[in-house]
Order: structure tokens, then sequence, then C-alpha cells
């Protein structure tokens, strides 16, 4: 997890204050920094603020190879098959940095086939002075953030967070300009013109998300259950490995839930087998003897690991909500409920361990159904096509929320649930295998590893909680607590006065509202960019999204 930015088409020299802009997004990477100007183009400037992972002597960017000297990049990225594309490729590594990788592959194959080899979650930029040519690219699930800030004039702004191009709208006086997310599974190329200036030769999709683009890996051919639960177990093992890539401390989140559980299940066991020289940290957050404390100290116990327990007050959350809002870039109702417990857990990491990766289950739910709604598809047809749309803009939500939270205090955040392979085997299995059997959620996966002692069986089967009790509980839920604060600070009236003030995706509640008032502080004129709806259940009629309002909910 790195910050990178990058200002085409302008004389750098006549930005006044990088202060406003570059160093907005220096949380990302506490470590080192860099600005670069001379590129061999003309009105370019490229920044980068470092966390390292790995090779902290020469993994620094913007990053230029003696075999390549004309091509620089900055990327944003784990490049997790870098040394297999290194022997398969014989190339003569300069650094021992994993993204690398990206600028052997550009200069020996072009960017299209370098695409289709990289399996890694990533955003890049990557500069030929020799062609010409900037070429951006994000991974198929968005999993590292990336924001293009376009004008008709040829200006081109590039930032992981957007935090770090608003201000050059004002500064540079920009009138006809765009600001949004750059697209997962896409790769833009442009010309560069004389003056520095960027023409947009094509923005393309790479990744169809149930299109393979990697070779496949050897799995048992078949479908039988069996054969099924044995390579789901592989698979996702395998996708713990890879993100255990690491110079630094690697810890994991861990709610007490399925998702996390499994994955905190496998990196202490992988851990153990590979004989890491410190035990696996797992963090949980709640408040006292809250429903995830408890499940997560009982996974802690049964698993091995060193655990952490946050306990937060209701002031706490209160506290940092603002924070949160501003850090996320979003005004969605389940994202900021959702994100202050991980941005507290986040901050705890931060300031009393070592821990510098965190893994997480992230993803889950949308690969393998296991949001409770799923229960009411009206087919398996229905079910398919809402995970690949969930899939699809995880990077507005889960994906934001899981990315801002933990990058605000310095920690790169891992997502095995994301991993294509894993996505791409899952996605592929029959759609009435997917769906939810004998009224429980993600069932497929809990059967997978049912049996082998991974987890206690009452965490492997244990019903989904809705984010807001886990961490409180059902009798006074976390969203309970905002809303009593938020709700002196309008009056009726303000409420029915909001859908004329934000058409876009009007506030229905006070909570709602005063989200929306917080962004547009920070993100004026930008929610339809980065906020194309509210999330919400689908197929049952419920004005708000937790989901203890759908007749299903369970947890107790």
């Amino acid at each position: 997890m790195c910050g990178i930015w990058a200002l085409f088409g302008v004389d750098v020299h006549s930005i006044s204050k990088y202060d406003k802009t570059f160093s907005k997004i220096q949380h990302r990477g506490p470590d080192a920094w860099r600005l670069e100007y001379d590129l061999k183009v003309k009105n370019v400037c490229l920044g980068f603020h470092r966390l390292a992972i790995i090779d902290s002597l020469y993994g620094m960017q913007p990053m230029k190879l003696h075999k390549f000297p004309l091509v620089t990049m900055i990327c944003n990225g784990e490049i997790f098959n870098w040394k297999e594309l290194g022997v398969k490729h014989n190339f003569n590594y300069e650094t021992q940095c994993d993204v690398e990788s990206v600028l052997q592959l550009y200069g020996t194959f072009g960017i299209d086939e370098t695409l289709k080899q990289l399996d890694a979650e990533y955003a890049f930029s990557l500069i030929d002075a020799l062609k010409k040519k900037v070429y951006i690219a994000r991974d198929p699930y968005g999993v590292r953030p990336l924001f293009c800030l376009t004008s008709s004039n040829g200006i081109l702004g590039l930032c992981s967070e957007s935090k770090g191009l608003t201000c050059l709208i004002e500064e540079l006086e920009l009138t006809d300009w765009e600001l949004k997310p750059f697209p997962p599974g896409h790769v833009a190329e442009y010309n560069i013109l004389p003056d520095g200036k960027l023409s947009l030769v094509s923005l393309k999709r790479f990744f169809e998300i149930e299109k393979p683009i990697l070779p496949p890996v050897a799995l048992q051919e078949g479908l039988t259950e069996e054969i099924v639960h044995a390579n789901i177990r592989n698979l996702l093992t395998q996708a713990v490995e890879k993100r255990m890539m690491s110079n630094r401390r690697i810890g994991c989140l861990l709610s007490g839930g399925l998702d996390s559980s499994l994955i905190a299940a496998i990196l202490v066991k992988l851990s153990k087998e590979m004989c890491l020289p410190y035990p696996i940290q797992t963090f949980s957050i709640g408040m006292e003897d809250s429903p995830d404390i408890l499940a997560a100290r009982q996974v802690a116990k049964h698993i091995g690991s060193e655990h952490h327990e946050v306990i937060f007050t209701a002031d706490d959350v209160l506290n940092i909500l603002n924070k949160v809002i501003y850090t996320l870039e979003t005004a969605d109702i389940t994202t900021i409920r959702a994100s202050c417990g991980m941005y507290l857990v986040a901050e705890y990491i931060n300031k009393n361990t070592d821990t510098v990766v965190l893994c997480s289950g992230e993803g889950a739910d949308e690969v393998a159904q296991g949001y409770i709604y799923f229960r009411d598809a009206p087919t398996p047809d229905d079910a398919h096509n809402e995970s690949l749309r969930l899939l699809g803009d995880i990077y507005m939500y889960d994906g934001l929320r899981a990315d801002r939270t933990t990058a605000a205090h310095g920690l790169e955040l891992r997502v095995p649930f994301l991993d294509i392979r894993f996505t791409q085997y899952f996605l592929s299995l029959p759609k009435t295998m997917r769906q939810p059997q004998n009224k429980v959620e993600k069932y497929l996966l809990r059967s997978a590893f049912d049996g082998f002692g991974l987890l206690p069986n009452d965490v492997l089967w244990r019903h989904k909680e809705a984010f807001s009790d886990g961490v409180t509980t059902a009798k006074k839920s976390l969203f309970n607590i905002i809303q009593d604060w938020i709700d002196p600070k309008y009056t009726d009236d303000d409420l029915k006065l909001a859908a004329v003030k934000y058409q876009h995706c009007p506030p229905n509640s006070k909570e709602s509202l005063y989200y929306r008032d917080e962004f547009e502080k920070h993100y004026k004129g930008l929610s339809s960019k980065f906020m194309p709806y509210f999330w919400m259940p689908q197929w049952t009629q419920v004005k708000d999204p937790s989901a203890r309002f759908i007749q299903h909910y369970a947890a107790k």
C-alpha cells in the first residue's frame, strides 16, 4: 500500500502549494516520499508516498530500469507472481521489489500482454518517453484505489485518493473538468502532446469477471461435492499464502464471523508451517462483551493467535465520525457505519503494534452470496447476477471501506477472497450450488471447511450478524447510537428539504443527511461520481440498509 500522484500538462513550477495536493495522501506512505519532474517529457510531475513492504532499499518510486531507461512507473500494488514471472521470462531484476515486474513485462511485451500476466492488486501509470505514451491501469476488482482528474484542454491528474486532486481544480482554474474513480479492470492509453498535455487514445476493459485472464492452476476436475470442496479449500489457502509476501509483520482483522475467521485460521496455520519469526496477531473490535468480541476471542484461542481486543465506547465513534467521512470520500450510509469500527481498530494497530500488513475477509459476501437477502433471490440466475453486480461495484463500497480505513493509519490491507483465481473458480460453479441452503448463507463455503477442525463448529456455522449489531448489541445497535446523536441537529423540515438540496441520492433520514452535509464540505458536487447509489439489500422492502431489518435476520 502506497500513495501515487501525477500531474500531466501543467508547468509543475506553477503549482504554488504541493501541501494542498500531493501531501494530502502522505498517510498512505509514511516511510518516504519523492516528487520527480525530469522525465524526458515536458510538463509532467510524478509523486510517490511509500510504505515499505518489500525491498526497503531499492523499492522507491518513481521507478526506472537501466534496461528500459525511458520508461517511468508509479505503482501502488502487490504483484504476487513476480518471482514466477522472473523465472518464466528470465528477467534480470535490478531490485527485489515486486512491482519491478510490471516494468519488465511492459518493456518486453507491451501493455496488453503485461495485464494478461499479472496476478496482482494494483493501480499504476507508465510513462513511455520514447513512444510518447502514458498508460494507466487498475486491478480487476479495484482493490487498490485510483482517481482521475481530467479537463477538456488535456490536463490530467492521478491520485490514490480524490483528496489529492480536489484542490487542483481551483489551483489550475479548471472550468471544464471531471473527477472520478478510474474503473477497475480497465486500461487507458494516452498520447503525450508536445506541450505535455494528453490526448486520450482508448479506454478499454481488459478483465471480465467470468472470463479468466490467467493460466489455470492445477485443480481436481469434476463437480462432486468432495472435489468442489477440496478445490475451494486449496484455492483459498493459496490466496492467503500469496498475500503473506512481506518483509513487514503480518496480522489479521478478526470479527469472529465466518469470513475473517477462515482467513485468520488459514493465515496462522500457514505461518506455523513457514516458521515465521513472530506469531500472527489478530485484532477484534467491539463494545464490552459484544457478539463479535466474544466470537473472535473464541476463534483466536482455537487457532492460537496473539489476540488483541479493542474496546470502544459510543463517544469514541462519535468523536471520529467526521474524520471517517473525510477519509472514505463517500456519503454512503452502510459504508460509513461499517467503517467506524475498522477505523478505530486500524488506529490501535498503528499506535500499539508493529504489524503493518493485514489480511481480512472482505469480498466473501459478494463472491459466495453471503448477504442475508440472497435467500430472497427469485432465481439462481438472479443470485448469480447480483454477485457479479456487487463485485463490479465493490471498489465503491466494501472495498473502499477496507482500503481507506487502514490506509489512513499507514497499514496495508490484503483481501484473499478477491483473489482472481479463487473468485473465477467459485463463480464458475453451478448457480444452484452457490445459493443459500437450509436457510444458511454461504452454505457452500462453510461446507468446504466442515469437519477439518480449522474453526470451532459454532463459528463455522454462525449466523451472519449485522455489523452494527456485532460490535455492540442487538438491544442498541451502533447505528442507533449514531442516530440518537444526529437527530437533534436537524428538524423534520430540514429532512423534507434534503431532496431539493441533494437531488442525486437524496437523503431519506437525518443520519443520511448529516453524512451528506459532511461529505459536501470536502467533496462538493462529486457525490454522483463517487457514490452512484446507496448500498441497499435487494429483493426486500426495507428503508434502512442494516441487515437487522430483513425478515430472515436471526443473529442473537
